[in-house]
């Protein structure tokens, strides 16, 4: 492995290139693999044993591209598989999960709002990460029904303006003072909700501090990339590329295969 293997990604869909666009602008002379799992969106209904498997297979086809380290940019493969990953393999791995702690550190009201899938909502990691924060009352809500549209490029339909109200009227109504977005596909909906939420309630995703994670690794481990242009992406899909070709906006080299 050298300091000029690329970085890889993988996600169940186009969300985590929310988290590869932060990378990608802190780190902008590495190379970066992105895998986009979508034929097998979304992840957050899938029981524990196949999000492992999952992310398993996303791991083994970015170590076949010699990445020399593989970031989860999905919540929920992160809640649920990156310790099985972690312990199966030698490379490093960066994981994203909610950003609570921020939140619940500054919130005033001391009562935020989470916004994610079932499977982050259900899992371990995330039930401990709860339990460090006893004295703040935390709505959950699962966003059913939102990472299927995103996927379908439906990010500025009327379905999802209506879910969303749903979804954070709720939590509007309890006076949460900060919205934390616990999956990768949900910051493309930020101006959505931005447009539902009062202007004093602040939206937490965990873009920059995953990207700042995965630079500080890098220097400690490997190195970065020695080359002084930008560096060079490519992005794999296994379902239709033009919904990763529009959120792109064609400026990136996607394959379409099966995998």
């Amino acid at each position: 492995m050298t300091n000029n293997n690329p970085i890889g990604l993988f996600d169940s869909g186009i969300g985590g290139t929310s988290i590869w666009k932060e990378i990608d602008e802190l780190l902008p002379c590495e190379d970066t693999i992105y895998l986009a799992d979508s034929k097998n969106a979304p992840y957050g209904q899938k029981s524990k044993d196949e999000i492992i498997a999952l992310s398993i297979k996303n791991t083994e086809f970015l170590l076949n591209q010699n990445c020399k380290i593989i970031v989860v940019a999905c919540n929920t493969a992160t809640t649920n598989a990156i310790k099985e990953l972690r312990a199966k393999y030698a490379i490093p791995f960066i994981g994203i999960e909610p950003a609570i702690k921020p939140a619940a550190l500054h919130s005033k009201t001391q009562k935020i709002g989470i916004l994610a899938t079932q499977g982050t909502l259900n899992s371990e990691l995330f039930h401990q990460t709860l339990e460090q924060f006893q004295n703040t009352k935390i709505i959950e809500q699962i966003g059913h029904g939102l990472v299927p549209l995103i996927e379908n490029g439906e990010i500025n339909s009327p379905e999802i303006n209506k879910l969303l109200h749903n979804y954070l009227k709720p939590m509007i109504e309890a006076n949460i003072d900060y919205l934390v977005l616990g999956c990768s596909h949900y910051p493309y909906l930020i101006p959505q909700i931005r447009k539902i939420l009062p202007k004093e309630i602040r939206i937490i995703d965990s873009g920059e501090a995953v990207a700042r994670q995965t630079k500080k690794v890098l220097l400690e481990r490997i190195g970065l990339n020695s080359q002084p242009e930008k560096g060079k992406s490519v992005f794999y899909t296994n379902s239709n590329p033009k919904v990763l070709e529009a959120i792109l906006k064609n400026k990136y080299q996607i394959i379409a295969e099966d995998f």
